[in-house]
């Protein structure tokens, strides 16, 4: 690794420490008002909630898109062609989200029609965290294990943010859910770039941490993550609200009922509303697109040769990137427009599918890295403020719901996608470029969607 790198990571860590102090200490510096200001019971429960996304978002990081999937492709399919490896992953995460997919309607019913929500969120919690830590114990050739551990640590951290989620309403009011809700978002891209800067100076520097090794440092990296996600959480579990009356506890198979029979209804509600599923149908398809890039970069840029330090010093570089022109987006949005702000971040996530293919050089993936930073917060945030414009005030709720789970649906195509054509090529450059069809499928139906028509139609 490069002095200029671990002097960047440096100056990220600084960054990210600084402004986590700002974060923290924030209103311990706002005096309290006699109207509108949070109190200390209240204060303590929006800290501890906010706190665990601080904790699982190094799952997000680590494991989800930096250093796990470099691991799985040097070490658990070593023994696998380049192309087959990369494939495999890709039906790894597939299956992952398949799992999640089919849970989430259950795991909502259970959010909204019992009082265990702390209860549950501690239980997908350790899965997540065990998961996590068993693959310390992959050795060469494990791929089929790797897999499986993977798929259980993602189903408790997936499985963990339903009921996480479910909180918000319990923890604050309307006045303040918007800074409460984008105070854990902070939290967790904090969170989680911190432990993933320390953990790239774990695998390129083994020697400064006592480690014999860059693979023993990796896999370290893998406890790190689990044991951050532990420690994190031990206040959210603390000081969440405990409901003060029980629900009855229903059995599994009602709640699945339950789930399914309000994702069917919805769906048949939501389509009444004619440009709000036109958009919704061109968000599933240009979102899966940027999912498939943030689960399938890194081992990619494996397959073809960039080198690991590069890797995960990029995907740094991008979150780093992501949290400034996120806002930025945001402002474009109210000048041009969300939907016209959400082509031009399609239009570079294009460019960038295309570029990949010719990828070659570290230089090259440090440049798409930054690329991709400069799009992915905007387009997400872009099409969720689009979507809540034209969604009727009286059904948020359901629609909103609705939203979450049916992009976990959608998003199960772009890996399998990607993995079938690198496996069928036998390179995986016809993956990453075949991903384009998402951008420029969704920007051809975007082009349908007439907002205005829409926002009128939700205040019918």
């Amino acid at each position: 690794m490069s002095t200029k790198l671990i002097l960047y990571v440096k100056i990220l860590l600084k960054l990210y420490f600084n402004a986590g102090n700002y974060l923290i200490f924030k209103e311990r510096v706002i005096k309290k008002r006699k109207c509108g200001g949070i109190m200390n019971k209240e204060k303590k429960q929006i800290y501890s909630w906010a706190l665990y996304d601080w904790a699982n978002s190094a799952f997000a990081t680590t494991i989800l898109s930096a250093v796990l999937p470099i691991f799985y492709k040097d070490v658990a399919a070593v023994n696998l062609p380049n192309n087959l490896a990369t494939s495999y992953w890709g039906y790894t995460q597939t299956g992952a989200m398949i799992v999640i997919a089919v849970l989430s309607p259950i795991l909502g019913a259970i959010a909204d029609h019992s009082d265990s929500k702390k209860f549950f969120l501690r239980v997908f919690a350790y899965l997540g965290i065990i998961g996590t830590g068993l693959l310390f114990f992959i050795n060469e050739g494990n791929y089929i294990l790797a897999s499986l551990f993977f798929i259980i640590a993602n189903i408790g951290f997936s499985g963990g943010n339903v009921f996480y989620d479910g909180f918000l309403p319990d923890i604050t009011d309307n006045t303040k859910i918007d800074y409460v809700s984008s105070l854990g978002y902070s939290a967790g891209y904090l969170g989680g770039g911190i432990l993933l800067a320390i953990n790239l100076l774990m695998i390129s520097k083994p020697s400064l941490f006592g480690i014999n090794g860059t693979l023993m440092a990796t896999k370290l990296s893998f406890v790190t993550v689990s044991i951050w996600w532990f420690l994190f959480s031990i206040p959210t579990f603390k000081y969440l609200p405990d409901p003060e009356k029980r629900k009855e506890i229903l059995e599994v198979k009602k709640y699945a009922a339950i789930g399914f029979n309000r994702v069917k209804n919805t769906l048949e509600n939501i389509r009444q509303y004619r440009e709000l599923w036109k958009f919704l149908i061109a968000f599933w398809l240009f979102n899966d697109g940027i999912g498939t890039i943030i689960r399938m970069a890194t081992i990619y840029g494996r397959e073809v040769g960039i080198g690991q330090s590069d890797l995960i010093g990029a995907l740094l570089l991008t979150q780093f990137i992501g949290i400034p022109c996120a806002l930025i987006f945001g402002k474009l949005g109210e000048k041009i427009g969300a939907k016209k702000g959400i082509y031009i971040a399609l239009i570079v996530y294009t460019l960038i599918t295309i570029n990949g293919y010719f990828l070659d050089t570290a230089l090259d993936f440090w440049i798409l890295a930054g690329m991709v930073g400069l799009v992915q917060g905007g387009a997400q945030a872009l099409s969720r403020s689009l979507y809540g414009s034209m969604v009727p005030k009286n059904k948020s709720a359901e629609f909103f719901g609705f939203f979450g789970i049916s992009s976990k649906f959608a998003a199960i195509v772009g890996p399998t996608v990607f993995a079938y054509m690198g496996q069928l090529t036998g390179s995986s450059r016809y993956g990453i470029i075949s991903v384009a069809a998402f951008f420029i499928l969704g920007m051809i139906v975007l082009t349908t969607v007439n907002v205005e028509k829409g926002r009128k139609e939700a205040q019918h």
